[in-house]
């Protein structure tokens, strides 16, 4: 199981979460969100991070040649591309879905992405908002999908009981505030997420 902490601000919250036992982690290079960092100061966190622990970046409508600067300065290994965002050439990415009652998932067929990260929709933000969705809607999708969108804990188990999903993805509901992790909460879901795979 692919467990991600995203939204990630600080080398202790990066340390902590790959202590727990997260295989990625999340920098939010999106200006207008409240966890939002810049790309000189994700290099400086990325660069005490082992080689293992997936680096990801997160962008929303961006030009793809910005993502590949932001890409090469904080060091990254992926990049997750949410709204009109065109992936660059030559770089791996992600592709963020926002997911509808009424969402064809036969759709993502047409697009080409090593992974889809399903999240629930809201007219308010792309993402980090602490909504669930129906996780029985992605169960069997033939694409490889990270589920996030209000998980925690307390709840993960059962969205990869429903879902049966290659990763997960938490944020806000694992923070003290916007961009700090709560450690006790993070640990958890990471714990919770690995235990049910097995």
């Amino acid at each position: 199981m692919m467990v991600k902490v995203c939204g990630l601000t600080t080398l202790d919250d990066a340390t902590a979460a790959i202590e727990a036992g997260a295989s990625a982690l999340g920098f939010n290079f999106y200006s207008k969100s409240p966890r939002y960092i810049e790309s000189e100061r994700a290099s400086k966190i990325v660069e005490h991070l082992p080689p293992g622990v997936l680096k990801v970046g997160v962008f929303v409508n961006e030009p793809a040649e910005s993502v590949r600067s932001v890409a090469c300065t904080a060091g990254l290994d992926i990049v997750q591309l949410h709204g009109a965002t065109v992936p660059p050439t030559g770089l791996r990415f992600w592709r963020a879905v926002r997911v509808t009652e009424d969402f064809a998932f036969a759709s993502l067929d047409e697009l080409d992405a090593e992974a889809f990260l399903l999240d629930a929709f809201s007219n308010q933000a792309w993402g980090g908002t602490g909504r669930t969705w129906d996780w029985t809607l992605a169960a069997g999708v033939g694409q490889r999908i990270i589920l996030a969108g209000g998980l925690d804990a307390l709840n993960v188990r059962e969205a990869i009981r429903k879902a049966r999903p290659w990763g997960v993805d938490a944020c806000s509901r694992i923070e003290s505030s916007p961009g700090k992790k709560d450690h006790a909460k993070m640990k958890a879901f990471i714990e919770a997420a690995l235990t049910e795979e097995r």
